[in-house]
């Protein structure tokens, strides 16, 4: 695989990292955001890991790797990963004191995690010109996906965090929506094929929603 290949599939993930962090008043550690995200690249790989079993199991019952059981099923284990990354790192951290902190580690393991995936989908291009058309997609496309839904059990994880009760069932919660936003994307880019307004007003719609739970755990925070 070209050198520049491997560059274009870095891009997403640091410039959606680069973008997101902007969100937080108080900055991470560098140390402690390069961790996260390499822990929620490791991740990647159980994933698959995961996945492939799953889709085993799937199999053996007579479930295809396309049907929405199957989409449910994928999209919980890397949503569930992902939060495992970030949580196991940060959770006895000094420098997770914030509530808007766990929206911020979240997404560096999500970004994280889209970057390994990214580089895979690039290993397979042949073409320059492709390999433009294929990473401009997946930076609105599933690179911000893994952002979002992220944020969306981040933002569960600072509820919690603002109030102690309830606290396994608000990740719980948080979990089960990111995991219904994924597979409502994965069945859009399914079933749209080339079209891909359908998916894009999805992200559109779930970032609006996401940013603005920013604003208000960053309100509940100061307040």
């Amino acid at each position: 695989m070209s050198y520049i290949f491997i560059l274009l599939g870095l891009l997403p993930s640091f410039a959606w990292l680069f973008f997101f962090l902007k969100e937080d008043v108080h900055p991470e550690p560098k140390k402690m955001i390069a961790l996260v995200f390499f822990f929620g690249a490791l991740s990647t790989f159980f994933a698959l890991g995961l996945q492939f079993a799953l889709r085993a199991v799937l199999s053996s019952i007579q479930i295809r790797q396309y049907d929405i059981l199957a989409f449910l099923g994928f999209g919980f284990i890397e949503e569930t990963l992902k939060f495992l990354a970030a949580y196991l790192v940060v959770r006895k951290s000094k420098f997770f004191d914030e509530p808007i902190d766990a929206m911020i580690y979240m997404i560096t393991a999500a970004l994280g995690f889209a970057l390994v995936e990214n580089i895979a989908i690039m290993s397979n291009v042949k073409a320059l010109s492709e390999a433009f058309n294929v990473i401009t997609l997946r930076f609105v496309g599933a690179t911000l996906l893994h952002a979002l839904t992220s944020g969306l059990v981040g933002y569960y994880w600072a509820k919690s965090l603002l109030k102690i009760q309830n606290y396994k069932l608000k990740i719980f919660t948080g979990l089960a929506l990111a995991t219904l936003l994924h597979t409502i994307f994965n069945y859009l880019i399914m079933v749209s094929k080339e079209i891909i307004i359908y998916p894009t007003i999805f992200l559109i719609i779930a970032a609006f929603f996401i940013f603005w739970d920013f604003e208000k755990i960053k309100k509940q925070n100061n307040g």
